[in-house]
Parts: structure tokens; C-alpha cells; sequence
């Protein structure tokens, strides 16, 4: 019997758990779709099924981070999560230092939305 590949799924997760791992209250939930990373009870970013990681933004930064890289997030085909959300391309998250800058700002995203 030959072990199954890593989904781009799960690759992202295990990623995102050794970015996480200096914080103490982290815990993943499964939603959107995806795998939800909640940092102190706020969800700060999610692995999507292809790789994708959606992030939750500050709305106040939302079209500097569209710049940045990231793309709406959607709901579905055709509903858009709104300017608290983003989706980053697997391909924009590649490096380890890009993939936390995106963690980053998930995180930082607490504070704004208190």
C-alpha cells in the first residue's frame, strides 16, 4: 500500500502550525471550506482546499494589501466575503518569509476589528 501525497491543503496547514507555534492559544477549526487557524479565539487565517490562504484583514488596509498580492475573497462562486477578507494565492506564498507576512496580518487583524 503507497502513502497518499499531502493535499496543497494539508501541506499549507502543517506550514501554517510551524508559523504558529510561538503562540500559545492557537487551535484549528474546520470552516470555510478549509482549515481555520484561530489565534486567542479569533480566526486569523484558513487553508484552503487548493492551497489558497484566505486571511482576515483590517478593512482599512484592504487596497494596499490587494497590491500587495492578495485577491477579494469569495463565498462560493459569487459572494464576496467583503473588504475584511482576502484570498492569497498558493503561488504569492511559497517562501516561509511572505507566508508570514500574510500570517502577519491575520494576526494584526484582532486588534483592528476589537
Amino acid at each position: 500500500m503507497t502513502a497518499r501525497a499531502p493535499s496543497a491543503r494539508d501541506t499549507l496547514a502543517q506550514r501554517l502550525r510551524d508559523l504558529l507555534n510561538s503562540y500559545q492559544n492557537v487551535r484549528e477549526v474546520r470552516m470555510f471550506g478549509g482549515l481555520s487557524f484561530m489565534v486567542d479565539e479569533r480566526m486569523a487565517v484558513a487553508a484552503g482546499r487548493d492551497g489558497d490562504l484566505l486571511v482576515r484583514t483590517d478593512p482599512a488596509e484592504y487596497d494596499d494589501l490587494l497590491r500587495r498580492g492578495g485577491v477579494p475573497a469569495h463565498m462560493g462562486n459569487d459572494r464576496p466575503m467583503g473588504r475584511g477578507w482576502l484570498t492569497v494565492p498558493c503561488q504569492r506564498i511559497q517562501g516561509k518569509a511572505e507566508l508570514a507576512y500574510w500570517v502577519k496580518v491575520g494576526i494584526d487583524s484582532r486588534d483592528a476589528l476589537s
